[in-house]
């Protein structure tokens, strides 16, 4: 049963969503010592950012919101473990996107082009670059790009790194309760509905992924999400072969080696839409051999290699590709910070300092943030 029934029911802010975006701004927000409750539908990391592979990657990124990845990159995710305590197995040893065709090239070099000239280090390499960087491609590879600061860390141990935190810092954190609408008294919002009675605060953030939308919408905001499923193997441990993250140009593979001598290697097979119920995490007998040979396909190395288990999952795509992190003007006292479109994990140390810093100064200094407010869709006058 919810342990609301046993404590408090409000606070300086209350957050909504346990995953990485909300125990990370828990604790960011506690750590001012601000009163902090957070509420879960279901367990902590039990969404999007348990299941994903933990890409902390800056390259192919939308423009705006790649100052959010490069911060992290350079101010935070090199001594993160050291501020949380837990090793979150961060490895920064640059990540290829693979292109086998003129296509893939052609969006490479824009993708370059773009993140170079918004400050990133990031170039275009041949096939025959690519691999004296990664020798174990195919020989179908005909270029890549290559960001030497790109990595990957450990989705779960980041987010309980923070969970437990936000926890030393007196957050509370009530879980398998389900937010059913928000409520304004005297203009701003003030209360949190729930299945298990109404929360009060000063401010709501609200990072419930896919779920935002609706919460948003009993306060007459609309985010235009939809849900995305993806899968993700794991492989039986295999001698170390290389380090760099992997990825495609069309962004439908993606890989790394984990610390323990395994390899994640996670996708989409384009069926979902027509294969997936979309009830809780359902794989399907069509993603698992597809996604196998996408990958044999640009790493024959791994085409004897066992699958040990797999995952699904899904995330918040949102309809222009970028999240919306932003206070609503419309309603004072609500923070949003959702549709991060399947790469939400590397940036979430940025996301919680401008979560910290819209919360409370009104504006986020650190990164500029606003070009992802939440009324960008709206039609121009």
């Amino acid at each position: 049963m919810p342990n609301s029934r046993l404590g408090k029911r409000s606070a300086d802010v209350i957050v909504i969503g346990g995953g990485v975006m909300g125990c990370a701004s828990a604790y960011r927000l506690s750590a001012e010592g601000l009163s902090v409750i957070v509420l879960e539908r279901d367990e902590i990391c039990a969404g999007a950012s348990g299941r994903n592979a933990g890409g902390v990657r800056q390259s192919a990124r939308d423009v705006r919101e790649l100052p959010l990845a490069i911060y992290a990159v350079k101010n935070i995710w090199p001594t993160l473990g050291e501020e949380l305590g837990v090793d979150t197995e961060y490895v920064q040893k640059g990540n290829l996107r693979l292109g086998r065709t003129e296509a893939h090239l052609e969006k490479l070099r824009m993708s370059v082009t773009e993140n170079t000239e918004a400050g990133l280090d990031l170039l275009m390499v041949t096939g025959t670059e690519a691999r004296e960087i990664c020798p174990y491609m195919s020989e179908e590879v005909i270029g890549a790009s290559w960001c030497p600061t790109d990595g990957y860390a450990n989705p779960l141990l980041t987010t309980f790194g923070y969970y437990r935190r936000a926890l030393d810092n007196k957050a509370i954190f009530i879980t398998g309760i389900t937010v059913t609408g928000l409520g304004k008294a005297g203009g701003a919002l003030r209360k949190v509905y729930t299945d298990d009675g109404v929360f009060e605060a000063d401010r709501v953030v609200l990072c419930a992924g896919y779920h935002s939308r609706a919460i948003a919408n009993t306060v007459g905001i609309d985010i235009p999400v939809e849900r995305e499923d993806e899968e993700v193997f794991v492989t039986e441990q295999l001698p170390p072969m290389f380090d760099q993250v992997l990825g495609t140009a069309d962004a439908d593979f993606y890989g790394h080696r984990t610390k323990h001598g395994s390899f994640l290697l996670g996708g989409v097979s384009g069926l979902q839409h027509f294969t997936s119920n979309h009830d809780g995490h359902p794989a399907d007998a069509y993603t698992a051999p597809s996604l196998s040979r996408a990958i044999i396909g640009f790493f024959p190395v791994f085409a004897d290699v066992k699958i040990i288990r797999s995952w699904s999952g899904h995330f918040d795509a949102c309809a222009d590709g970028v999240p919306v992190i932003s206070n609503v003007e419309e309603v004072p006292g609500l923070t949003i910070a959702c549709a991060f479109t399947g790469h939400g994990f590397g940036i979430s140390p940025a996301v919680s300092l401008a979560i910290k810093e819209l919360v409370t100064v009104g504006e986020s200094r650190a990164i500029d943030v606003s070009e992802l407010r939440y009324d960008r869709f709206r039609a121009k006058q």
